[in-house]
């Protein structure tokens, strides 16, 4: 049987790395795209079948890097990780314009632009588009990262039903605070963590493997009638939709 292939964005560093082992463990072939070489490599190193593209998927002209790398074959998971916050740079208006362009660019555009190269490669039936984004997006916090992550939560609801007729589904998974990747830096003080924490209901915070786990439900069979749906992996710091 032809091993299946998964692609996942951002995939070198924590909740990124977690899903790519998930997929590994379920059988997956996995390529892994970021900017960043070096964790990549890592990870490739680390698990078995996995291939390494370093991408800028924001830009265009780069994005044919990871169709270049699929070479054909039928992509069965599409995992929309890459993201982040970057701290504003420059005065005024410009300033303002630049901040709000780069965090669009950076969790808006990459799923976009990753998205429709890969659309004509996934397994018609059975694709499984998986996009992440943050509690922010419900939430709030961040001014544009906020905006650019509940950006993909209405954008779930069109890919689902643009490729629902072809029996592939589209979903979100919605993160809430975890504490193990760099997302944070150096911003994260002790004071901060334990207000996350308090918030949510079941006293810690997330992992990746948390995120990732939910991840693997929606890639594999059993999350095959599920599509256009915000899942929210948050222990209760945000209770529903």
């Amino acid at each position: 049987m032809t091993q299946k292939l998964a692609v996942v964005s951002g995939g070198g560093t924590g909740i990124g790395a977690a899903i790519t082992r998930t997929l590994t463990e379920d059988g997956h072939e996995v390529i892994v795209v970021g900017r960043r070489p070096e964790p990549l490599a890592k990870v490739a190193a680390q698990l078995p079948g996995v291939t390494a593209v370093t991408a800028d998927l924001a830009d265009p002209a780069q994005v044919g890097a990871v169709v270049d790398a699929v070479a054909g074959r039928p992509v069965d998971v599409l995992v929309n990780n890459a993201g982040g916050f970057v701290a504003a740079e420059g005065d005024g208006l410009a300033g303002v314009a630049a901040h709000w362009r780069t965090m669009l660019d950076i969790n808006v555009m990459t799923a976009v632009l990753l998205t429709e190269a890969l659309t004509p490669a996934l397994r018609r039936p059975g694709g499984r588009v998986i996009l992440l984004s943050s509690i922010a997006a419900q939430r709030g916090g961040g001014g544009p990262y906020s905006a650019a992550k509940a950006a993909l939560h209405g954008w779930v609801y069109v890919l689902a039903a643009q490729l629902g007729p072809d029996g592939i589904t589209a979903n979100v998974v919605s993160p809430g605070y975890v504490a193990e990747t760099e997302f944070f830096g150096d911003r994260m003080t002790p004071e901060g963590h334990a207000t996350r924490v308090g918030q949510t209901l079941v006293g810690r915070a997330g992992t990746p493997d948390d995120i990732a786990e939910a991840v693997r439900w929606l890639a594999g069979e059993s999350g095959g009638y599920v599509t256009g749906q915000i899942i929210g992996v948050n222990g209760g710091s945000v209770l529903g939709r």
